[in-house]
């Protein structure tokens, strides 16, 4: 298992918005994250940014990307999403959130 952490711009005039879709996510999204080996998916909003986090249970994490984005619901999706967001600057070429790197982890004391 890997983690994933990334940041992403969103307008505050599209927060509200935003946040009502994030609310309901479709089931046909959830199924293709799920399909994709994503675990633990979250984003979080502080101030304009979204931070997002999430666990890949996977073997390739590239070619379920890939598949994720020919998921014909995910398009639909992210053709709403995508005019709401804001790239960051500095973020790599190719990419749409920009990926972190993780300092420090911890899972807490071994399950009993």
């Amino acid at each position: 298992m890997k983690r994933y952490g990334m940041i992403l711009g969103l307008p505050p005039e599209h927060y509200d918005e935003y946040k009502r879709y994030h609310a309901a996510v479709w089931p046909e999204v959830l199924a293709t994250i799920e399909r994709c080996h994503i675990r633990n998916y979250t984003i979080y909003h502080h101030a304009g940014t979204l931070f997002a986090s999430y666990e890949y249970h996977g073997t390739d994490h590239d070619a379920d990307m890939a598949a994720m984005a020919q998921d014909p619901a995910t398009q639909r999706w992210w053709k709403i999403m995508m005019p709401m967001q804001q790239r960051l600057p500095g973020t790599p070429e190719g990419q749409w959130w920009m990926p972190l790197e993780e300092m420090f982890h911890f899972d807490g004391p071994p399950a009993h």
